[in-house]
């Protein structure tokens, strides 16, 4: 099932998106929230007559990084022999269709598609075997970055969490397996042309290990997300572009880079 959080008439809802067809998509409107008991009321809308809105809204982003062989290495760095985690506040979350804000205080910011792992329900200590009954689904993410002031400063709070630097959409896919989601074709593009092309399976650490690994240390909330790492490919965005980041089985997170004002 995909599901979407939309406004409408100045009321925000969570909707299930039904069809297959990008202009026939529809909303059965859900009763109740998509982390507990929720039923649909069968209630619909198109799709094209509401506002998408971020998927969720987490009480965190916990990111990692360097999580792609080739990536870390077309920036220099060394694979991290264990994941390696940062945080993107609440406040950096934008929608589908929302505007990438160019910060003033940066002159290279860069795109990084990622896999996003929502939680579903509160839990700590995750066992591997467990991972996948606290995964309430997935997302596209664009884990956009301050490059310059990423390599200036030794923390990223920052390069990596400044507003609007974490696209999250179009909807959150929840009947795909922990093992399907290790296996997804990614890939982002910028103004039409390809800028990354890679597949969930290249990642060092798979999802297991990053839950593993980040429940080690705390208590991970219902709608808290995980960013899994980008690819190789990572470049430059300028004022008026749109960029897209595509994930197999899952749709298609657009937004446009504009000056902040």
């Amino acid at each position: 099932m995909r599901i979407a959080r939309f406004s409408i008439d100045g009321n925000v809802a969570f909707g299930a998106v039904e069809g297959d067809k990008q202009d026939e998509l529809v909303l059965d409107i859900i009763k109740g929230i998509p982390f507990a008991d929720y039923e649909l009321s069968g209630t619909k809308v198109p799709l094209g007559k509401v506002r998408l809105l971020p998927p969720v809204l987490p009480n965190k982003v916990v990111a990692f990084g360097r999580n792609y062989r080739e990536h870390a290495q077309e920036l220099g760095n060394a694979v991290p022999e264990a994941p390696f985690a940062f945080f993107k506040p609440s406040t950096s979350v934008i929608g589908p269709g929302d505007d990438i804000q160019y910060p003033s205080f940066t002159e290279e910011l860069h795109h990084e598609a990622e896999l996003a792992v929502v939680i579903g329900r509160m839990c700590r200590e995750v066992p591997r075997e467990r991972v996948k009954d606290v995964v309430f689904g997935y997302t596209c993410a664009n884990d956009i970055t301050a490059r310059d002031v990423q390599r200036r400063e030794k923390q990223w709070a920052r390069a990596k969490g400044f507003d609007s630097a974490c696209p999250l959409g179009p909807w959150v896919e929840t009947d795909l397996s922990v093992d399907a989601a290790n296996d997804l074709t990614i890939q982002l593009t910028v103004n039409g042309e390809q800028r990354q092309l890679g597949r969930t399976s290249e990642m060092i650490h798979p999802i297991e290990d990053l839950i593993v690994n980040i429940s080690e240390a705390m208590t991970l909330l219902p709608g808290d997300v995980i960013l899994t790492g980008t690819t190789a490919g990572v470049g430059p965005l300028h004022v008026g572009d749109e960029v897209a980041v595509t994930i197999e089985g899952i749709g298609t997170l657009t937004n446009k880079v504009v000056k902040r004002g």
